[in-house]
């Protein structure tokens, strides 16, 4: 078996345990499987990638890692600005069927089929379980903390007899200001993640500038002991100012 035939099978083995395990595998499973996978692309990348480029390959890896996870976490964060637009809108829904005289299980199932995520919780009220309980497990999802809020209405309804319709409503009026409060803090909070990410790509840019002027910075870079070591600290420290800029801005959310 050649080295490049071992390179394929082994690139091979990488992809299937990386894409396809996830659909197929208890979730317990997962993490071991993706560290099989990234030691398999490990191993791939030393077979395929010459000695005189696996130290660049490395860096350049390492950093498209870190910036995957730079964009997953902020599409969870635009996931649960729309999972908290949702919430309210079934809130709405919820207090518009109880108000019509629908039974509060018709009412959440209802619900449940305008927005999937309820159905946990519409199950439970079903089969006569505990439905508050049900609610503030689903909470524990970005966007949607105001699920703990309705809990709480439904408990108080069950035990004290309180008009549900009126709390569920209340309960979308405060979830709407929870939007628009964040909705300020994420205008304010722009400039500065606007400037982090100006920052990020300004060395790039002066690298562009370079070449252009008649210079090599990229061999310089991509060649040398000494560039690999400004590749690594640059990105190193441009990844650090980005998480530490979300960081903050996470920190603000909460």
């Amino acid at each position: 078996m050649t080295w490049a035939t071992a390179a394929g099978l082994t690139a091979g083995l990488a992809g299937w345990l990386l894409v396809a395990p996830g659909a197929r595998l208890p979730a317990t499973r997962r993490p071991l499987e993706r560290w099989v996978g990234l030691i398999a692309v490990a191993v791939g990348v030393a077979l395929l990638v010459p000695s005189g480029w696996l130290v660049p390959a490395v860096v350049l890896a390492a950093a498209c890692l870190g910036g995957r996870a730079l964009w997953r976490r902020r599409a969870a964060a635009r996931q649960a600005d729309v999972r908290a637009a949702r919430l309210a809108e079934v809130c709405d829904l919820v207090a518009a069927e109880l108000a019509a005289g629908a039974t509060p299980d018709a009412a959440l199932a209802e619900a449940a089929h305008a927005w999937p995520e309820l159905r946990p919780a519409a199950d439970t009220c079903r089969l006569g379980g505990d439905v508050a309980g049900a609610l503030r497990a689903l909470a524990e999802a970005p966007g949607a903390d105001g699920l703990r809020m309705l809990a709480a209405a439904w408990q108080v309804s069950h035990r004290l007899g309180a008009g549900l319709s009126t709390s569920t409503r209340r309960v979308a009026q405060a979830v709407r200001r929870d939007q628009a409060t964040r909705r300020v803090v994420a205008g304010e909070l722009a400039s500065a993640r606007a400037t982090a990410r100006l920052v990020a790509v300004l060395p790039v840019v002066a690298l562009l500038m370079g070449s252009g002027a008649g210079g090599d910075p990229w061999s310089f870079l991509l060649r040398t002991p000494a560039g690999w070591v400004c590749l690594a600290g640059g990105l190193g420290l441009g990844f650090a100012g980005l998480w530490w800029i979300e960081g903050l801005a996470r920190e603000v959310d909460r």
